[in-house]
């Protein structure tokens, strides 16, 4: 009963918190701002079970249809100050959502601004590792997940910036004209997001919480378009392993042995949804592609080393050939 009582009053403060930071959010100066406000403290109450509305968020992405270049700034700057001063994990788990929301489905004015607007200034985007809620233990295990999504957003706002850069340059949408830095480079980036999610809290809550369950669907559905992203520099570099250097080689192989190593984290974090066993097939098959080409090329070094004389100084190395022999003999003898 205490227990109860307890509960109760907690949940009449966090209303009453809501509703001042409603007040609050009604009296600034200009009535667009205050009305944006409004819509990001509604979008992200002190409720921890159940996620944003539908209605609440489709208030927030309606934003999108404004594009007066304040309305986006305004609107994102609002929710990362909800986020940076809470110390509720409900709320933070929220703003978190509602981010990622706007970073998958929002208009292109949103979703540009969750992606860049780090770049233009201010305090740090989602510096979440040290967060904790200690109200109580619902919201303390819940901190755990607050802290693991908000490394996953954040490593979102990476991916967004490359399916920007590919957006804006079809000609190269499949991976071609573009050299193996590169793409090294983009599967590095998408690599590890599959390793942000695979350090995923090993807790339940997720079963008995619907704001937890939403998250992970959510990610679920950047991991799909994560998995697509993979598979095609996956598979342009599995058609170019023949011009790899051995560094790229060597690179590539470190590469998706980390991808290997986070599938059976993803696997339980997802139960079997997020399965693509062709994908991972093509994974495997890659990366023993790369590592016999590997071995090839340090057969063919090895060979070619042993053509060439081991007592001559570095950098004066000359093939040993016939002509020279009777030379080094009589030298010897």
């Amino acid at each position: 009963m205490a227990i109860d009582q307890t509960k109760k009053l907690k949940n009449l403060i966090d209303a009453f918190k809501d509703q001042a930071s409603i007040i609050k959010a009604t009296f600034s100066i200009h009535r667009r701002s205050s009305s944006i406000k409004v819509a990001v403290v509604r979008a992200t109450t002190h409720g921890a079970r159940n996620p944003p509305s539908d209605a609440r968020l489709a208030a927030l992405l309606a934003l999108g249809n404004d594009f007066r270049s304040s309305t986006a700034f305004v609107c994102i700057q609002a929710l990362m100050e909800r986020l940076h001063t809470t110390t509720s994990a409900a709320v933070a788990m929220k703003s978190l959502f509602t981010l990622h929301i706007i970073a998958i489905r929002g208009p292109f004015n949103l979703k540009g601004e969750v992606a860049f607007s780090p770049y233009y200034g201010g305090r740090n985007y989602l510096n979440l590792s040290a967060f904790r809620d200690v109200s109580d233990s619902e919201m303390s295990e819940l901190s755990c997940w607050v802290r693991w999504y908000a490394g996953v957003v954040e490593h979102n706002r990476k991916l967004d910036r490359i399916l920007y850069f590919r957006s804006r340059n079809p000609e190269i949408v499949e991976g071609k004209d573009r050299k193996i830095p590169e793409l090294l480079e983009e599967l590095d980036v998408l690599v590890g997001f599959l390793e942000r999610i695979s350090e995923v809290p090993e807790s339940l809550h997720v079963q008995k919480s619907d704001l937890v369950y939403e998250v992970v669907r959510l990610v679920l559905e950047s991991y799909r378009l994560v998995q697509r992203e993979i598979r095609v520099r996956v598979t342009e570099i599995g058609n170019r392993v023949e011009w790899l250097s051995r560094d790229e080689l060597t690179e590539s192989v470190e590469i998706l042995t980390r991808m290997e190593n986070c599938r059976r984290k993803v696997s339980v974090l997802f139960v079997n949804r997020g399965k693509n066993e062709e994908l991972w097939e093509l994974v495997t098959c890659t990366k023993g592609k790369l590592v016999e080409r590997r071995r090839r090329m340090t057969m063919t070094m090895t060979e070619s080393t042993r053509l060439w004389n081991p007592f001559l100084e570095p950098g004066s190395l000359r093939p040993l050939g016939p002509a020279l022999l009777p030379l080094t003999v009589s030298t010897v003898g």
